[in-house]
């Protein structure tokens, strides 16, 4: 960013109201790089790819798969259920 706030062409750092204004150059941009947009001097966004988007959120395994690899697996659980009797409401 430069010293009146607006950002430099060659930053992946933007202004929300340079990034209203360059839209399309910060899509652009963001094929190689994650752009980060700015409100008030703080980030309040990123612009991704879709193909990073997809990577990063793409599902690693089963939940079968997750709870077979937990380090817990080995533990055992002991748990105990209440027998206790149900509570009186008045209705």
């Amino acid at each position: 960013m430069t010293d009146n706030g607006r950002s430099e062409p060659s930053s992946n750092i933007w202004t929300l109201a340079d990034a209203e204004v360059r839209f399309s150059e910060i899509i652009d941009r963001a094929q190689t790089r994650p752009q980060v947009i700015t409100r008030r001097g703080h980030p309040c966004a990123v612009l991704v790819s879709a193909e990073e988007w997809a990577r990063r959120t793409a599902r690693k395994g089963t939940l079968a798969d997750f709870l077979l690899a937990s380090p817990l697996r080995q533990d055992p659980m002991d748990i105990e259920r209440v027998r206790d009797r149900p509570r009186d409401i008045e209705l």
